[in-house]
């Protein structure tokens, strides 16, 4: 059993749980369910394509940064120039939770994205009533039939979807009308290997229709340049600016590097 498989064995379990202790009625009566949503692919677009990552732990890096609170790399990240946030919200592998979106939400005026293994449209009712914009559907935990079903319903609740996928079979079985971007995962979640080179192979099969995103290993103002040319217009970084002792300041001082005329 691979890392992937146990996450989504826990996470069934967790959505069983929730669905006990919070009905669906109380998340449709949340304050914040009927918040007009922001366009997270109109802000890739229109801004610096940079959607920021606030990420605690993984399982494979182990703890990146415990040491500021979700509103202090929240504001940072909206100061810092980010087009979006990306809020982690895996309590078990990934240190974080839904109050982290919540917290993220009251801080924040830029579109966020509800980081999660997604099985259920349970979930998408949670990110709704905590604030989020869009959400994350991942194709290599889901089937086709799971996907149409997942991002309708997300559609239908305003959402926008971004599907992730690794490989060009996991691209094939996921193309439908109903995601708005497509995330490139460079990093292999079974050996745990990252290599840019996956964003650059896919790049060209994946339809103009979709925002294009490249998730995981971008260390450098380089990377986006390169990524640039491959049609990339979204760009997920996380660790990178975790890492640090100021991720605002990382970001913004990574932004000023990625302008016009740097290289």
């Amino acid at each position: 059993m691979t890392i992937l498989d146990k996450i989504i064995n826990d996470k069934k379990r967790e959505v069983v749980l929730k669905k006990s202790i919070v009905s669906v009625k109380q998340l449709e009566n949340s304050d914040l369910f009927e918040r007009p949503t922001i366009s997270l692919s109109k802000s890739i677009r229109n801004t610096t394509g940079i959607i920021a990552e606030h990420k605690r732990r993984s399982p494979s890096k182990a703890t990146i940064n415990n040491a500021f609170s979700i509103e202090h790399v929240a504001t940072g990240y909206e100061n810092g120039g980010a087009a979006a946030i990306s809020v982690l919200t895996d309590a078990k592998y990934f240190g974080g939770s839904i109050e982290d979106l919540q917290l993220a939400r009251a801080s924040v005026s830029l579109p966020i994205l509800r980081k999660e293994f997604i099985v259920d449209p349970y979930q998408i009712l949670e990110a709704k009533s905590q604030g989020a914009d869009a959400i994350l559907l991942i194709a290599a935990v889901l089937t086709r039939e799971e996907i149409r079903e997942l991002s309708n319903f997300a559609q239908s609740l305003s959402l926008e979807v971004l599907l992730e996928i690794h490989d060009q079979e996991e691209l094939d079985k996921s193309l439908m009308q109903s995601l708005d971007l497509i995330g490139v995962n460079n990093r292999n979640l079974k050996s745990f290997e990252v290599d840019l080179a996956n964003s650059f192979g896919l790049s060209e099969t994946i339809p103009d229709d979709f925002v294009k995103v490249s998730e995981s290993g971008i260390q450098s103002p380089k990377d986006v340049h390169e990524l640039k040319k491959f049609g990339f217009e979204g760009f997920l970084i996380g660790e990178n600016f975790m890492k640090t002792d100021n991720p605002g300041q990382s970001l913004k001082d990574f932004i000023a590097a990625i302008q016009p005329n740097t290289f």
